[in-house]
């Protein structure tokens, strides 16, 4: 393959320091296909890739693989989410091919969530890999056109692979170093948790400035809407790694039940405006479960619909 030709759209796009948006695609409990088709075909006009989580907060859902698959069939560019708590390094190595066979290009790597914090707290967890291991593993495969056995495959694999970073949550001196680590390890992009807090992104990305010898790899800043005060107290308390400033909760909870949910998607446009101008960001990754119009919303809203970011 031409070392010039992009691996994805996603790729080409931060590859040429043209300001990035994914977003998040709600993936069902139906088995239906068209419930997943139907969203990915609402809010990928607003996107550049639609990530696929795999089973997030340790809740089955419509499988990310499948998901991807009915996305490339409609034109529509996924980032498939790979977690380590289910699988052994033989069925992860069997996806990634699989992934690769029906046109799959971004992978993103995460560790995943235990099974204590799910709805089959019974359920065995592998975690064989974690997601810097995974990373590297992939990484291997891509080098190596091998499995990590040795055995050999062909065609070559062409994948844009990804990790995940939170500079929001302590020990925040240890963020930067997770993250070259997998940077190190073969990721090329990462997302972040969602953002609430700028100050504390800028502190990160001064500490990464500095510690990668200022070449910065590409971050998706994680942001998205939140629906009342009463949603955001919950997310403190119960979603790993999300951290809200107190004054944002008394912001949501002095406004009136009824306007709580504009007042939320207020908040995001703002943190996305602030994210804009923040050097070296390669982009938003926007995550707004259930309320595909609110994702529309913010995007048209802060000038980063496609056409005023002029991407193909």
């Amino acid at each position: 393959m031409n070392p010039e030709t992009p691996i994805s759209n996603l790729q080409n796009i931060i590859s040429n320091n043209r300001f990035a948006v994914t977003m998040e695609l709600t993936l069902p409990d139906s088995p239906d296909p068209r419930e997943v088709i139907e969203k990915a075909l609402e809010i990928s006009p607003y996107a550049d890739a639609l990530n696929l989580t795999d089973s997030t907060s340790a809740v089955p859902h419509f499988s990310s693989l499948a998901a991807a698959s009915l996305l490339v069939q409609n034109g529509i560019e996924p980032v498939m989410q790979i977690s380590c708590r289910d699988r052994n390094r033989i069925a992860i190595q069997g996806d990634v091919i699989g992934a690769h066979a029906i046109g799959v290009r971004n992978i993103l790597c995460v560790t995943g969530d235990g099974v204590q914090s799910g709805d089959h707290p019974e359920a065995k967890p592998v975690f064989d890999f974690d997601s810097t291991s995974l990373i590297s593993a992939i990484n291997h495969m891509k080098k190596t056109n091998s499995f990590l056995s040795g055995r050999e495959f062909e065609p070559p694999l062409t994948l844009f692979t990804g990790g995940a970073v939170n500079p929001f949550a302590p020990p925040y001196d240890f963020r930067p170093l997770r993250m070259l680590k997998k940077s190190h390890a073969g990721a090329s992009f990462f997302q972040s948790q969602f953002c609430f807090d700028i100050e504390r992104l800028k502190t990160f990305m001064d500490q990464i400035n500095v510690q990668s010898d200022r070449n910065v790899p590409p971050i998706l800043v994680g942001v998205g809407p939140i629906r009342s005060a009463r949603v955001a107290k919950w997310m403190a308390a119960n979603v790993p790694g999300v951290y809200i400033p107190k004054q944002l909760i008394d912001r949501l909870d002095e406004s009136p039940r009824k306007e709580q949910s504009k007042v939320g998607i207020e908040i995001c446009k703002e943190i996305v405006s602030e994210i804009k101008q923040i050097p070296n960001i390669a982009g938003i990754h926007v995550m707004a479960y259930k309320w595909e119009s609110a994702a529309i919303e913010i995007v048209q809203q802060t000038g980063l619909d496609k056409t005023s970011r002029q991407v193909d």
